[in-house]
C-alpha cells in the first residue's frame, strides 16, 4: 500500500545486507503488472534483454547468468507492479516486490547498488503495532511492509465464571464488582507492560488500540507518555476477529496514513527551520551545522558524521545524480576524490550521491524520507534533518 502525496518513510535496515560484501552491482528493476497471453514470450525476451544490457555494461558472466537464472526460475505467488534484483559475484542477493512500476525495464553495473529507486518505487506503509484488547487480555501483531505477524498474547486473571453466574445482591454483589474492577486494572497493567517490552523490540512507528472501549483506554492511560502519543484507538476488531476485520483494517489505514501525513509535517517543518536558521549549514560556508543540511556537501558531511536523523530525498533535482566518491565503508564518502584519499580510501570508487547516502543511512539506522513532487524541500533533491544543534 502506498499513501500518494503523503511522504513515504522508507525502513533501510533491510538493505544492509547488500553493503557487507563488494561490488561491482548488477541491479535490474523490472514492471511485472502485466499479465498476457504471450507472458512465457515476453519473459524470455526479457531475459535477454537484461542480459544483453548487463554484458554491454561490463557485467560478469557469473553475475549475469545468476540474475538470469533467477528470472528464468521465477514463480509470481502474488500479483505486484514490479520487481528489483541486487546482485554480485555471481549471486543473486537480494529479490523484491515493488509496490509501483518502475517503468518496463532498467539495468545498471556500479560500484555501489543502484538502491536509491526503492524509495519511491517499495511503497511502505508506516510499520504498527496492533493489539487486540479485552478484559481478559490481548492479542498482538505486528503490520509491516511484510505483512501482518501475531506476535503475542497476554492473558490476566479472571474471576472463575466470569460472566456466567449471577451475583448476590447487596454487600456479596459490591464484592464481586469490585473484584472484577480490581481483576480489568490488573489486565490493562499486565498489556500495558507487555506493549512497553514488544515496542522496545519491534520496529513499528504505529501504536494501534482496538476491542473493549473501557479496556484499551485503560491500557492507553497506563502507557508513559512517549508511547502514548504514538498510540491511536480505533472503534471496529476484536480478539474474536470475524467480518469486521475489512472495517477494521479501513480504519487502521486511515490510522497510518494520518500518522504519515503528520510526520511528514513534522519533519519538513524541522527541515525549514533549520535551513533558514542564521548559520545553518549549506555547504557553502563551511559553518557549524544548525538543525538542516542541504546540498550534496553538506549532506554528505552530515551522513559520514552520524549527524543526520532523517535523510531527505525529493523526486526532482539534480543533486541525487550528483557524482561522489566512496570507499568500502559507509562512512567513507566524499564529494572529491581527493577527500575520499584523505578518509582513508586508498582506491576511491564513483558513485550516486543519492545511492552513497542511502548505504550510509542504512548502516547507520537513519530515517530515510522522500518528499513528494509538489511538496517544498531541499533544493536539489538532497537534505537532511540533524540529531543535534551545533553552536
Amino acid at each position: 500500500m502506498r499513501f500518494p502525496g503523503l511522504g513515504e518513510v522508507m525502513d533501510v535496515g533491510f538493505l544492509k545486507p547488500l553493503f557487507d560484501r563488494p561490488g561491482p552491482w548488477a541491479c535490474v528493476y523490472m514492471d511485472t503488472s502485466r499479465t498476457t497471453e504471450d507472458a512465457p514470450r515476453r519473459r524470455k525476451l526479457r531475459e535477454r534483454y537484461v542480459a544483453d544490457q548487463l554484458t554491454g555494461l561490463g557485467a560478469d558472466p557469473a553475475t549475469c547468468e545468476a540474475v538470469v537464472g533467477r528470472l528464468a526460475g521465477e514463480r509470481v505467488t502474488r500479483p505486484t507492479a514490479g520487481r528489483a534484483l541486487f546482485a554480485a559475484g555471481g549471486e543473486v542477493i537480494l529479490d523484491m516486490p515493488l509496490a509501483v512500476s518502475p517503468g518496463d525495464v532498467a539495468t545498471s553495473w556500479t560500484s555501489l547498488p543502484r538502491v536509491a529507486p526503492l524509495a519511491a518505487l517499495r511503497g511502505e506503509w508506516p510499520s504498527c503495532l496492533l493489539a487486540h484488547v479485552d478484559r481478559a487480555g490481548a492479542d498482538l501483531e505486528l503490520l509491516d511492509a511484510g505483512g501482518t505477524h501475531p506476535v503475542c498474547h497476554t492473558s490476566g486473571g479472571t474471576p472463575q465464571g466470569r460472566g456466567h453466574r449471577s451475583v448476590p445482591a447487596d454487600r456479596y454483589e459490591w464484592r464481586y464488582r469490585n473484584r472484577m474492577e480490581n481483576t480489568w486494572d490488573h489486565t490493562a497493567d499486565q498489556v500495558a507492560e507487555e506493549l512497553m517490552r514488544r515496542w522496545s523490540d519491534r520496529p513499528a512507528q504505529l501504536l494501534i488500540l482496538t476491542g473493549d472501549p473501557r479496556e484499551r483506554r485503560a491500557v492507553r492511560d497506563r502507557l508513559p507518555e512517549p508511547l502514548r502519543e504514538r498510540a491511536v484507538e480505533v472503534q471496529r476488531g476484536s480478539r474474536a476477529g470475524g467480518g469486521a476485520r475489512e472495517l477494521l483494517e479501513a480504519e487502521i489505514d486511515h490510522a497510518r496514513a494520518e500518522h504519515a501525513r503528520a510526520h511528514l509535517e513534522t519533519v519538513l517543518d524541522a527541515f525549514r527551520a533549520g535551513r533558514g536558521r542564521p548559520g545553518a549549514q549549506s555547504g557553502h560556508d563551511g559553518s557549524a551545522p544548525s538543525g538542516a543540511a542541504e546540498g550534496v556537501p553538506a549532506v554528505v558531511e552530515a551522513m559520514r558524521s552520524h549527524q543526520a536523523a532523517t535523510l531527505l530525498l525529493g523526486q526532482a533535482g539534480g543533486d541525487m545524480r550528483h557524482e561522489v566518491w566512496v570507499g568500502p565503508a559507509a562512512d567513507q564518502v566524499a564529494v572529491q576524490r581527493a577527500q575520499a584519499r584523505a578518509l582513508g580510501v586508498s582506491t576511491p570508487e564513483p558513485a550516486r550521491a543519492d545511492d552513497a547516502l542511502m548505504r550510509s543511512a542504512a548502516v547507520a539506522d537513519t530515517e530515510v524520507l522522500l518528499v513528494p513532487e509538489g511538496v517544498s524541500g531541499p533544493a536539489g533533491g538532497l537534505g537532511a534533518v540533524l540529531r543535534w544543534h551545533g553552536a
